[in-house]
């Protein structure tokens, strides 16, 4: 149930995080609501998440996929460029938090 609810923090960070490219800076007012419910809800359940999860993991998880997902979706869906560098940057966030699970099951 903790993943789940880490799970859960990471999609309410990542929308909320897309919404304030529509925000149109925050002059847009529900798109700026949207941002403000997804962050709550985020930490709200990040919070809970860490009743169970070591913070150094569930933190890394949260961040580092948040990060990735956010890239990959402002490329997509914002046409945003993404190069090497970009790419290299994505790779190495997965491969921190890839290690610090590694660490955190043991």
């Amino acid at each position: 149930m903790p993943y789940f609810l880490l799970a859960l923090a990471i999609v309410s960070e990542v929308c909320a995080t897309c919404c304030l490219k529509l925000t149109d800076g925050y002059t847009r007012v529900l798109p700026t609501v949207l941002v403000v419910i997804g962050y709550v809800a985020s930490f709200v359940l990040l919070g809970i998440a860490l009743k169970d999860i070591p913070v150094s993991v569930a933190y890394a998880v949260w961040s580092g996929v948040g990060t990735a997902s956010v890239a990959a979706i402002g490329a997509v869906a914002f046409g945003e460029p993404l190069g090497w560098p970009q790419w290299a940057g994505i790779a190495l966030i997965i491969a921190g938090v890839v290690a610090l699970n590694f660490h955190g099951a043991h």
